[in-house]
């Protein structure tokens, strides 16, 4: 139903600028999709996480894990009601691990030694991970994304090291490692998807 009106949106904004061309047509119905697909999702599940009193650590989450995900991609759901579902199993699972998951100063250490390294492999072979509807076929650009991809990756662990034993140090290691397996290619698999470069090479 989005899609529909999002695709209705766009042809007459092109019949209002004939000069717009199909490959600036996907870019401006992808921005619709954003807008109307996207917002009132997010509104929703802040608003849940308020009404199950961890609104502030949602938004705290969201936006501290943010940076990573946008620099190293991860798999897209197909579907809105899919891609609501697991958003809220994503970010209030990590909330609620964080939140009931103690762990000690030495064993955190050692987690968060063995997640960076998991993420330096996994970025060296993934990152940027994008997707066939949304890729980045720019050398360039992905060459950047990969460089700050591993800077997010260290700051966050750097910062589960220096605050240890808390609530927000394990929301960033947790977060931090459930982002990085949405780049490896089991994540894909099961959520039906295809890394750009197997479709477009």
């Amino acid at each position: 139903m989005i899609d529909k009106f999002c695709t209705y949106l766009t042809k007459k904004i092109r019949k209002k600028m004939p000069e717009i061309d199909n490959e600036r047509a996907e870019i401006i119905q992808y921005g619709i999709q954003l807008i109307i697909g996207e917002m009132p999702k997010l509104i929703l599940i802040v608003g849940l996480a308020f009404i199950l009193k961890i609104g502030w650590l949602l938004l705290f989450t969201y936006c501290a894990l943010l940076p990573y995900r946008i620099c190293s991609g991860g798999f897209h759901c197909k579907t809105h009601i899919g891609c609501f579902i697991n958003t809220c199993t994503m970010y209030y699972g990590i909330i609620y691990l964080s939140k009931y998951i103690v762990l000690q100063v030495n064993i955190q250490n050692i987690l968060t030694v063995l997640i960076l390294i998991f993420g330096v492999i996994m970025i060296s072979l993934y990152a940027p991970a994008d997707t066939e509807n949304v890729p980045i076929l720019s050398k360039k650009e992905r060459k950047k994304k990969k460089i700050l991809a591993y800077i997010f990756l260290i700051i966050n662990l750097s910062i589960v090291l220096f605050l240890k034993e808390s609530i927000i140090s394990n929301i960033l290691l947790f977060g931090t490692l459930i982002q990085t397996c949405t780049i490896t290619k089991i994540a894909y698999r099961l959520s039906n998807n295809k890394y750009s470069y197997e479709v477009y090479q």
